[in-house]
């Protein structure tokens, strides 16, 4: 369905991110992959499914390098037809306990990245009548929980862009939505779990359970294939008029 499309999914080295550009891969789609740590071994999983792959390690807390990726993508593959804009990072604090340092971090990478990837792409997008956006935000550009204020401030923000970015495109073939996951098994998410199992004294498979007891009533994480192919079908000629959509993905929590 995607092949000669580019996807470029930011913070995809892992999580999240690995397993939607894996099914836009699957779907024909040649990918840019953008992330920390290992890229071989992502680079390899892509290739394997029979597209081109690059990659480039943007810090996406810096609008230079922003730039630079996406330059970089265009040169590799002529333009941007798909980005995913997936990076983010998470601080646990009370308000008045929260680093302003990582207040900032976490608004420039969740949100302010994804202003600056969209705003780059969006002009090779209209000139072909032809994109798709997907912001990956979170359950909590929906609701909030305690101790999460800049994320979930970023999420509501991502939220916002979206809306904003699907209606000053409606009447053209250029779509952006938000996916909002729950919880969802990935590095990041882990750390909850082992800091729970550390500070009840429990295991890690109980302190999973008690970790979506509290939130997800299906009591079921989401996976990362499961976004991927929530991406997939944002894609898809049947998602032609879904625009500015914030879908939920998180086992029933926000219908409590």
């Amino acid at each position: 369905m995607l092949k000669g499309k580019t996807a470029l999914v930011t913070g995809s080295t892992s999580g999240i991110g690995l397993g939607i550009a894996k099914a836009l891969a699957a779907q024909g789609a040649n990918i840019v992959l953008n992330g920390f740590g290992d890229a071989e071994g992502p680079k390899a999983e892509i290739a394997a499914l029979g597209v081109k792959v690059a990659y480039h390690g943007a810090d996406m807390s810096k609008a230079g390098e922003i730039e630079d990726m996406m330059k970089f993508a265009a040169a590799q593959f002529g333009r941007v037809d798909i980005l995913v804009n997936n990076a983010g990072i998470q601080h646990v604090a009370r308000i008045e306990d929260f680093p302003t340092e990582r207040w900032d971090a976490i608004v420039a990478i969740n949100l302010t990245s994804a202003f600056h990837t969209t705003r780059l792409a969006l002009p090779a997008m209209r000139a072909a009548n032809w994109g798709r956006i997907i912001n990956v935000a979170s359950v909590h550009g929906l609701v909030a929980s305690a101790e999460k204020s800049a994320y979930v401030a970023a999420k509501h923000g991502i939220v916002g862009l979206t809306k904003v970015t699907a209606l000053e495109n409606a009447t053209t073939g250029v779509t952006c939505n938000a996916i909002c996951p729950g919880w969802v098994l990935t590095p990041l998410v882990q750390k909850q779990v082992d800091a729970k199992a550390a500070a009840l004294k429990i295991s890690n498979e109980e302190a999973k359970k008690v970790l979506l007891g509290e939130k997800e009533p299906s009591m079921q994480f989401t996976t990362p294939d499961e976004l991927g192919g929530l991406a997939v079908f944002f894609c898809s000629p049947a998602a032609d008029n879904v625009r500015g959509v914030a879908w939920n993905m998180d086992g029933g929590w926000v219908a409590q």
